[in-house]
């Protein structure tokens, strides 16, 4: 028996008890563990291939959309970041700062790139000049680093975090508003269609908005324990940052004006979500278009049937490479012990094949998400294994939209709210001021979780009086406990 078969693998925390399973869940499947930095994390091989895929296919999206990998440094000078004072003044408690080098004192300090617009815009002053240099669409994939004091979770909470940030310019308002719309479409339609999580889409609060922003927009996810976390977001960011950092261009008028601007990110805080919204007491649960292994295939044998059965299982995993199939040809750990494995890391699919299947030239498939079981011939494996598939990524998805369906509920008054809002979105009338919100912060320990947005993004309009103030509501808004 190896090492490594002697320790405990199964789960000791159920998922009920989400303080103590997410840790165990992340640290056992072996998506990260902790480093000697805190806060930070060290993101492993499994952990790193689901975030590779993730900005595969953002990236794909965003390129579609006519936007281009740049990169900028990751030191700011102060003199930037000091440029825009409402952005400044979100991020300040949040900024790490270098200050010498060596045995040397810098003339100026520089910020741990908390984001980028600072030192980007400084470019962006340089390099639009006339409404030809229009609109320019850049994108960067990297790391920032938040100095929250908050308790940090893996993924959920980080001081170091990678991500994706937007900074795009347009000659126009309705340009530029037009294009934050299609980013948080394109967003959404990632959260569902390749996380399999349901997801809403709405307009910040006031209070909640980004720093420096006119507006912000977001995908908003409920996780297992009825709280709302904020996905992917796009913000429009107006003239704002333009007219900090000198941002003009020459229009086809032949006169100078301030360009328009929005930004965008998704960051490996979705892979905390995924997590948490789709795992059981086993581990994870993955959905197939992120899975890093979307098949395992685990052969069952005796020394008298080991040649035959490896033989036929090599085979299968040559027919089915483009599923991404492994195969777990390792010696050393049984079948059952295997099974535990590939069950703790999600893996979506798994094949098993021993002697007796190879007689009745069938194997036996398991879906992750249902345990299910099912016999299926040799011969069909090419159409039932992508049918299977299928079937996990929307029934991982049908769960979760079910589940925020049912943790969605409306208030009419304060007290109502307060009742429900323990475990639960809740909809009411609001002011969309920042001293109601910040009395329910105070009071019920709750916040907006943003305004409602249909498809055509109007905003929820408020029908009534706002039930924390007494005043016309301006619009509806869901409030709940949050990440």
């Amino acid at each position: 028996m190896a090492d490594k078969e002697k320790l405990t693998q199964a789960l000791q925390a159920k998922k009920a008890n989400m303080d103590d399973w997410y840790p165990e869940v992340i640290l056992k499947s072996e998506l990260a563990d902790y480093s000697k930095v805190s806060g930070c994390i060290v993101l492993r091989p499994y952990g790193y291939a689901i975030w590779e895929k993730i900005v595969a296919v953002v990236d794909e999206k965003l390129k579609k959309m006519g936007v281009k990998n740049c990169y900028f440094p990751l030191l700011i000078p102060e003199s930037l970041l000091a440029k825009e004072q409402e952005h400044v003044k979100g991020f300040t408690p949040e900024v790490a700062w270098v200050t010498e080098t060596g045995n040397s004192k810098l003339d100026e300090k520089l910020a741990i790139r908390p984001t980028s617009e600072t030192i980007m815009y400084d470019s962006y002053s340089k390099w639009i000049q006339s409404w030809r240099d229009l609109p320019l669409k850049l994108n960067q994939w990297n790391n920032v680093v938040r100095w929250e004091f908050k308790h940090p979770k893996p993924f959920l909470r980080s001081r170091e975090f990678l991500w994706n940030e937007g900074h795009t310019v347009f000659a126009s308002e309705k340009e530029a508003i037009k294009d934050s719309q299609e980013v948080l479409d394109m967003y959404h339609n990632f959260v569902e269609e390749y996380m399999a999580l349901a997801g809403a889409k709405v307009k910040k609060s006031e209070n909640e908005k980004f720093a420096g922003a006119v507006y912000s927009m977001s995908v908003e996810c409920m996780m297992p324990d009825g709280k709302m976390i904020q996905g992917p977001d796009s913000h429009f960011d107006g003239q704002k940052f333009a007219k900090a950092y000198d941002i003009k261009f020459l229009n086809k008028d032949g006169k100078m004006e301030h360009a328009w601007q929005n930004t965008f990110a998704i960051s490996w805080r979705m892979i905390g979500v995924l997590v948490a919204s789709h795992g059981d007491d086993r581990g994870l649960v993955l959905p197939p278009k992120l899975a890093p292994i979307p098949v395992v295939i685990v052969p069952i044998y005796k020394d008298d049937t080991k040649k035959e059965v490896m033989k036929k299982a090599e085979e299968i995993s040559k027919e089915m490479k483009k599923f991404g199939v492994h195969l777990d040809d390792r010696e050393e750990y049984t079948p059952g012990w295997k099974f535990n494995e590939w069950e703790l890391k999600g893996v979506p699919l798994r094949i098993e094949i021993g002697p007796k299947d190879i007689e009745k030239k069938s194997v036996v498939l398991v879906r992750r998400d249902t345990g299910e079981k099912s016999f299926v011939k040799m011969s069909e494996l090419k159409d039932k294994v992508p049918e299977v598939l299928d079937a996990i990524q929307k029934n991982l998805f049908e769960k979760s939209k079910k589940f925020l369906e049912e943790r969605t509920k409306t208030a009419k008054t304060y007290a109502e709210m307060k009742k429900l809002v323990d475990g639960n979105r809740v909809l009411v009338d609001f002011c969309n001021e920042p001293a109601c919100e910040e009395k329910v912060k105070g009071e019920l320990s709750a916040k907006t979780t943003g305004i409602p947005l249909d498809d055509k993004f109007n905003a929820a309009k408020g029908t009534g009086k706002c039930i924390i103030c007494g005043k016309p509501a301006t619009c509806k808004a869901y409030f709940s406990k949050s990440y």
